[in-house]
């Protein structure tokens, strides 16, 4: 009888790609993937501790499945693990703790199983891999793991802490996964990392290079970036993509905050106006004039409450999203981390304050998702759709991220069709 095992990822895109490589692994060697249960021989628990929220919810998974099923084993790995390795050991149930320097080697002690076991890298600095991964739970889109690890060492961050420097795999190694993921049927590709448009700092490659190669890859029709920082998407890179390639105009890019003197403060590698010019210079690329601020689905984070972020400061911010107009806004309250330089800066800003502004800027982002999804209405659009049923309906999203609903028709599950929107 094959061992059971129940995954649970938390966090980013990333996470989910490497709890893939892992599920991938683990069922060549004959165990079989389950839903949480009291039956489960093993949980593996994919953490996040982007914020002290991630960390309190990793927690509190773990407890509810120990709960659930007293026998099981339980690894815990991702950046939490790597963070506070202790920490979680502390909480009944764990038997091994896996961070950033255990991660290639995880599936072998979870295959050789013991009490006990502790994979566990000190200093992130002194990891030389990366662990390729890409995603494979979802008949339509995989997230291809291309990056790894991030030296900017932004003021507020506890990335770098919990991944290690900037590194990749090889082109040709990516390459041949994105062969795997097409020879599974999967016809659309999400590129994420840490620092995504960072590619090439172990293998002396270019993120461009990359792009390309990708492009090529037989079966795969469509490509997104996940997340790229604003003076890393370069004007290179988008008249390329431009030029006729799978790559779709939908970009994920960090602004963080609209004032030069917040952006200071958090150590960003831009100002204000040049992430400006950076989302025109997108739009004068991959827009016609009749398309201007239509087209080009844009995703921006921000952060409210940074360490001495006045009211002036964020009525800069709000005002620049306000011209940008971006599709949608990812809102974050700052979050106090450990070990970071912002944790000591002065003027902390009250929690109420934050919340305050970061209601503001979701009402914002309703109203600018609004008028991009009418500015988009009427117009005809290749969308891809998902297996997902809910209500006797499907979804898929158009090239430009739009979610379209329709009724269900299992016919065109995975293929892209276009539709009048």
């Amino acid at each position: 009888m094959s061992k059971k095992v129940s995954y649970h990822t938390l966090g980013c895109k990333l996470n989910y790609a490497e709890t893939s490589a892992y599920a991938r692994q683990l069922a060549a060697a004959g165990w079989e993937e389950v839903p949480a249960g009291p039956d489960v021989d093993l949980f593996v628990v994919n953490t996040c501790s982007v914020t002290e929220h991630a960390d309190k919810k990793g927690r509190n998974l773990i407890r509810r499945l120990h709960k659930l099923a007293p026998g099981a084993r339980i690894a815990v790995t991702g950046c939490y693990a790597q963070l506070k390795p202790q920490e979680i050991l502390g909480i009944e149930g764990v038997d091994l703790v896996a961070g950033a320097g255990g991660k290639n080697g995880l599936v072998r002690q979870l295959i050789d199983g013991g009490n006990g076991a502790y994979g566990y890298s000190c200093d992130v600095d002194d990891i030389e891999a990366t662990f390729p991964a890409w995603s494979s739970g979802e008949r339509t889109r995989s997230f291809l793991k291309v990056q790894d690890g991030c030296d900017y060492h932004c003021t507020y961050c506890t990335v770098p802490l919990a991944r290690g420097r900037s590194r990749n795999i090889p082109i040709a190694e990516i390459v041949e996964q994105a062969r795997e993921i097409a020879a599974k049927g999967i016809v659309e590709v999400v590129l994420t990392g840490v620092n995504t448009g960072d590619f090439g700092k172990t293998s002396g490659e270019s993120f461009l290079g990359l792009l390309q190669a990708l492009d090529a890859v037989p079966g795969i029709e469509r490509y997104r970036i996940s997340s790229i920082e604003p003076n890393l998407l370069t004007g290179d890179i988008l008249r390329w993509i431009a030029s006729g390639t799978k790559f779709l105009p939908h970009f994920h890019i960090p602004l963080q905050a609209g004032c030069d003197r917040t952006l200071k403060a958090m150590h960003r590698r831009y100002t204000a106006g040049m992430f400006e010019d950076k989302i025109a210079l997108v739009r004068e690329v991959l827009e016609t004039p009749e398309e201007r601020g239509t087209r080009v689905f844009f995703g921006i984070d921000v952060i409210v409450g940074f360490p001495g972020e006045s009211d002036e400061d964020f009525e800069e911010t709000y005002a620049l999203l306000e011209r940008v107009h971006p599709a949608f806004l990812h809102i974050f309250p700052y979050s106090r981390r450990a070990g970071t330089p912002a944790a000591t800066m002065p003027g902390q800003v009250q929690e109420s304050v934050k919340t305050a502004r970061a209601e503001r800027l979701q009402a914002l982002s309703d109203r600018l998702h609004a008028e991009f999804t009418a500015a988009n209405s009427g117009r005809k659009a290749k969308v891809l759709f998902e297996s997902k049923l809910k209500g006797g309906k499907m979804f898929g999203y158009t090239e430009n991220y739009l979610r379209v609903e329709r009724p269900f028709d299992k016919s065109i599950i995975g293929k892209i069709v276009e539709v009048n929107i």
